[in-house]
């Protein structure tokens, strides 16, 4: 009599459960097929290694395959090793995308050597996440052709139904709800067996019984599965959406990935895609890229233990995915509201393009980089010149100039020295934003060296002394300080008119 954890697994190899993803009898033909080597890709959790083992099983070769993986410290040289042997069988590499780059080399161009010298005594098959086959062709141009890439995409709902069809007849049961359950399982087969087995588990069903009816609601099944899964996903999460530190002030930019994350449909998000997707956190999101900040963020000695199990970030392919689906799926059913103020984050809500735009002569150049580099320094979602100038380009510049000082910074923040009012662009730029100083929404720095009179109107407006003379560096950080209580300021009356507006039903 078959037991619930035999037919619906919460790891491992299935037995009674097993559904053939697409593409089966090809994989098939390609793992028997001697001398040609192969890849398979896909998200996490979607079958790939299951795939694999099956066909292997099935074909009846298991005697003669080695499986190796990326994830075993004792595997890893034995990897490296490969390309110097002959006569290797069958031989496994799963968790590929997690192998050094010049690891990666090494199999691709072993991998090409196979297929030239078409050895039949020796087959490589790798298994990895997203694009797998693309960071292979990227170190070998033309092994494209040479080799069969495979990937799995996300199973369609009908083949969900399918798995829970089976483990329905093996325990005697009926599923009330296995459509919906199909379609939470978001196309992946681990989280379809993990559902089915707390379904099980809740409704009292621990073996096969006879004609057994389960209707369990759906939504009492998945707030059960959350509270498993928040024990071991929370702080990882949490820790992930903070980076590297909590900038209540910042745009929190890993809160923006990790939400985009969440909202992928394949698991796994191209970042250089997301980004142009959303131009509002360009700059923010941007620069975690650029910089180097999501790598770094990865492989912090305090941080690593906790993320590295979860989370793998390809920089040659700007591709962020998570090992694990069940992650993906508890991601995808928090409260974001509720986790946004768990991470130490007011609001998340940014209306503006640019938190501040920097407006200034010149001659005051040094002063105003040296503030965006605090600032961005600090997450936070700055206008300077400099670094728009490849969007400038064959544009008006008055034009594109304009809606910026006029309304998509928040806050404007002119550096009023004895220069500012000579100059013709801060002439054009000032145009746009006067009008904003009755609206709260111009931080001017007043230097020291303007002689009494000058910018007479906007003396009557909060502003922030400069002195050119003193201390510039503490200066510029004091400034930074005060624009980033500003913002937290902000988003906290933010947040609380929300909540005052959710408590009215508004």
């Amino acid at each position: 009599m078959p037991l619930l954890e035999e037919v619906f697994r919460l790891s491992g190899i299935p037995t009674h459960t097993f559904v053939e993803p697409m593409r089966y009898t090809e994989i098939k033909v390609s793992i028997r097929t001697p001398g040609r080597c192969m890849v398979v890709e896909g998200p996490s959790g979607i079958g790939k290694t299951t795939t694999i083992t099956k066909a292997i099983s099935e074909l009846d070769i298991n005697r003669n395959v080695l499986n190796l993986s990326a994830r075993r410290r004792d595997d890893l040289e034995f990897i490296v090793a490969l390309p110097d042997m002959a006569g290797i069988g069958t031989v496994i590499v799963d968790d590929f995308h997690r192998l050094d780059d010049h690891i990666k080399v090494r199999l691709s161009d072993f991998m090409k050597v196979l297929a030239d010298t078409e050895d039949d005594a020796s087959k490589l098959i790798l298994i990895g996440i997203n694009k797998a086959g693309h960071q292979l062709i990227k170190f070998a141009q033309d092994l494209g052709l040479r080799i069969d890439i495979f990937r799995l995409e996300a199973n369609p709902t009908h083949k969900v139904e399918e798995l829970i069809s089976l483990g329905e007849g093996v325990l005697g049961i009926t599923v009330a709800d296995k459509e919906k359950i199909a379609r939470r399982a978001q196309g992946s087969f681990q989280i379809a067996q993990l559902l089915c087995h707390k379904l099980c588990t809740l409704s009292g069903v621990t073996e096969t019984v006879e004609n057994r009816n389960i209707d369990l609601a759906i939504e009492v099944l998945v707030e059960d599965v959350m509270i498993d899964l928040g024990r071991q996903f929370k702080e990882p999460a949490l820790t992930f959406a903070r980076g590297s530190k909590l900038r209540r002030e910042g745009r929190a930019p890993y809160l923006h990935i990790l939400r985009w994350l969440a909202e992928s449909d394949e698991w796994s998000l191209d970042l250089a895609e997301a980004v142009a997707a959303h131009p509002e956190h360009r700059q923010s999101v941007g620069q975690v890229l650029d910089k180097g900040y999501l790598v770094a963020l990865l492989n912090d000695a305090a941080k690593k233990p906790v993320l590295e199990p979860h989370f793998h970030f390809e920089a040659s392919t700007s591709v962020l995915s998570v090992e694990d689906p069940k992650l993906i799926f508890y991601l995808k059913n928090i409260v974001w509201r509720a986790f946004a103020e768990q991470a130490g984050f007011t609001s998340e809500y940014f209306q503006e393009q640019y938190d501040f735009a920097l407006s200034f002569a010149g001659t005051e150049r040094r002063y105003a980089e040296r503030l965006h580099e605090i600032l961005v320094e600090r997450e936070i979602s700055v206008f300077y010149d400099a670094n728009e100038q490849h969007r400038i380009l064959a544009r008006n510049i008055e034009e594109y100039l304009a809606p910026i000082y006029r309304s998509e910074a928040k806050y404007v923040i002119p550096f009023l020295s004895p220069e500012y009012p000579k100059r013709i662009w801060t002439k054009i730029e000032s145009d746009q934003f006067k009008e904003r100083f009755g609206q709260s929404a111009v931080i001017p720095i007043r230097f020291a060296t303007v002689a009494e009179g000058f910018f007479s109107d906007e003396q009557k407006y909060g502003h922030i002394a400069f002195d050119p003379d003193q201390d510039v560096e503490a200066q510029l950080q004091e400034i930074a300080t005060m624009l980033s209580r500003r913002l937290i300021a902000d988003r906290t009356e933010v947040a609380r008119d929300v909540g005052i507006q959710s408590e009215l039903g508004i």
